[in-house]
């Protein structure tokens, strides 16, 4: 199996480059994030006893909303082979208020690590799973003519003994009764003709089930031919459809959350409810042959090695991104609701210290899981978080307000880039757009000075300010199929009049 070290073995300029093409600027976050990244593999390398003490560095990233910090985390979660999980902090409360347990970080992590490992097993054998999904298409295909039918070849034909009363008799034999003889004769004629009656059906029964047998097999092979040409993908087929059937989580009784525990009931139920009996449905075979990959490699897979390779991922390289922390930050005295916030502190403390979770796939050890935090902390300071947490998080990176510049290098340089997003979705209804570059200044320009003069809300205004542009052109796209539309600074202007200038105007594009 690949391990999680083939996956990391990126050396942290590779990373920034990597993260280059779909974030701009932010080179110190950038930088943080790969030496984050690239010291997990260092110490993956380690000798055991030094591996243990290396703790991991934890990184608490600052900025304004729509600077890149979530976006730094999605871009991670691809270029890590690690277990990765983005949550965010709003969404967890202490025990007794309404919301999930913290803990329940650990466990989303854990299963998102078994998943992979569970697809990257399938994967090995899928190459092995062809042939056994085939003969059981087969056998949905023709009924009855499996390898399971024995093939029965026709019967020898029977040898007929010659009749006791045709042997020679020995000198020493006493005189004959004839009519007895005549008796034994007559039973033992009847007893041979039935015999051979007998004989005779059984031959043309299993030379007539032979040559069935022989053009059931030649049906097969030809309708397998026409299988693996793809003659077949529309025709239906009845199948058995089994629900994916785990056993039900009980980790509840471990200090679950209410979710887990609904989980679990259902479960329950349908186990109760002969839920493992499956459903009969009519598919083709292109969707028959889905569900039949699936429910093979799922036999074919080890669960238990796969929970075992999971767990160690999670232990040794998981990494955690918390979003949003400033909003459970507690600013000047505690009451209220912020004894909740507070609580969440406390509840997340032990998990970046380091603590055993119960999962359903058995004990986390979260002491060498790397945590990075983010938040915008307009309201709130970092330092209004409780010390022991801040202490958790020794490395803090500031991200800068974004700037026209940016914006326009955001507009167009990225992969993703909004102008290749809006140019390919016109040009399905063969409309074309040649943005000029005053165009992007332009649009740059007014996402700067909006951010400026209303809620500063980061590289996110530019995609209200596209919409508003292209608003027109996206409405009526399909009387201009075949055209070029060209769109100038002129034509900007003309999209976003006054709502630079007016402020009470801005609320229109968010």
């Amino acid at each position: 199996m690949e391990t999680i070290e083939n996956k990391t073995e990126l050396t942290p300029k590779q990373i920034v480059e990597r993260l280059d093409s779909y974030i701009i600027g932010q080179e110190k976050a950038k930088r943080a994030v790969a030496v984050a990244l690239r010291n997990r593999f260092r110490r993956l390398k380690l000798p055991e006893e030094i591996r243990d003490e290396v703790a991991p560095k934890n990184i608490l990233m600052i900025g304004p909303t729509g600077c890149g910090k979530t976006e730094i985390a999605r871009r991670l979660a691809k270029l890590c082979g690690a277990p990765f999980l983005k949550v965010e902090a709003t969404k967890y409360t202490e025990v007794g208020y309404v919301g999930r347990d913290v803990e329940s970080m650990i466990r989303d992590l854990m299963a998102v690590g078994y998943n992979d490992v569970k697809a990257e097993m399938e994967e090995q054998l899928r190459e092995k799973s062809v042939s056994v999904v085939e003969e059981r298409l087969l056998d949905l295909l023709l009924p009855g003519t499996g390898k399971d039918s024995k093939k029965v070849k026709p019967a020898e034909k029977t040898e007929i003994k010659p009749l006791g009363f045709l042997s020679q008799p020995s000198a020493n034999e006493i005189t004959i009764d004839l009519n007895k003889v005549a008796e034994e004769m007559k039973a033992e004629i009847d007893a041979a003709n039935q015999a051979a009656a007998e004989a005779q059906k059984a031959d043309e029964e299993a030379a007539a089930k032979f040559a069935e047998e022989e053009r059931e097999n030649h049906t097969r092979e030809k309708f397998r031919q026409m299988l693996r040409e793809g003659k077949l993908e529309d025709r239906e087929v009845d199948m058995v459809v089994h629900r994916p059937q785990g056993m039900p989580n009980m980790e509840i009784i471990a200090g679950g959350s209410i979710d887990d525990l609904q989980n679990s009931m259902q479960g329950i139920i349908n186990m109760m409810n002969g839920g493992g009996r499956g459903k009969k449905r009519t598919l083709t075979v292109k969707e028959a042959r889905k569900i039949l990959t699936e429910e093979v490699l799922d036999g074919m897979v080890d669960h238990d090695k796969v929970a075992d390779e999971a767990r160690k991922r999670v232990e040794q390289s998981g990494i955690i991104f918390i979003d949003e922390i400033d909003k459970i930050a507690v600013h000047g005295e505690s009451h209220g609701q912020d004894v909740s916030r507070e609580g969440v502190q406390r509840d997340i403390l032990p998990i970046v210290e380091g603590s055993n979770v119960n999962t359903k796939f058995g004990v986390v050890d979260t002491t060498h899981i790397l945590f990075i935090a983010a938040g915008a902390f307009s309201v709130a300071a970092p330092s209004d978080l409780i010390p022991e947490l801040q202490g958790r998080f020794p490395l803090r990176v500031e991200l800068d307000s974004l700037n026209k510049d940016d914006f326009k290098r955001i507009l167009s340089e990225p992969k993703n880039s909004l102008i290749m997003q809006y140019t390919s979705l016109l040009e399905t209804e063969g409309v074309k757009l040649d943005i000029t570059e005053d165009a992007l200044d332009r649009m740059s320009t007014v996402a700067e000075e909006v951010n400026a003069s209303a809620e500063n809300i980061g590289a996110r205004r530019l995609h209200t300010i596209m919409e508003k542009v292209l608003a027109d052109i996206n409405f009526e796209a399909d009387e201009h199929k075949g055209e070029t539309i060209k769109i100038d600074a002129a034509y900007v202007d003309e999209k976003l009049e006054g709502i630079s200038q007016n402020q009470d105007l801005s609320r229109y594009i968010l």
